[in-house]
């Protein structure tokens, strides 16, 4: 009996790659189904930019209600004046200079669609009006 050996039983066959982690692919298409839906459906900057622009204007129209409704501040308490300087005016040769700095740099720019062009086509006319001139505006 000896020389009768028994060969080994057979192996289980392998099985695939895919049926070996069967319990990963669900977790792994959930993660890829959510990021591609925050990716889809996150706010575009032009809703944040709009956004914010409500926002402020809801806010400042609530100061302006809030300071209208105030009630006196006691005597008590005493605030000193807040001082502001008025800065020295640009010489008008520094402020070309200026002008000619921004119009170069919104010649840089490109424009992502037909309204953000316009809007940048009109401030350069406006910038090339200001150094043709021969006297700048002040405020």
């Amino acid at each position: 009996m000896s020389g009768d050996s028994v060969p080994p039983p057979p192996q289980p066959p392998k099985e695939s790659f895919a049926r070996r982690y069967k319990y990963v692919w669900p977790l792994l298409l959930t993660v890829n189904l959510a990021a591609g839906g925050y990716l889809f459906l996150r706010p575009k900057k032009k809703d944040i930019d709009s956004l914010s622009e409500e926002i402020a204007a809801k806010s400042d129209s609530a100061a302006a209600a809030s300071v209208t409704m105030a009630k006196p501040a006691p005597s008590a308490v005493v605030a000193e004046p807040v001082v502001i300087k008025a800065r020295e005016p640009i010489p008008e040769k520094q402020q070309r200079e200026l002008f000619k700095w921004i119009l170069e740099e919104k010649r840089k720019v490109k424009p992502r669609n037909a309204e953000e062009k316009k809007r940048i086509d009109q401030e350069k006319a406006i910038l090339k009006q200001f150094i043709g001139s021969k006297t700048i505006p002040t405020l």
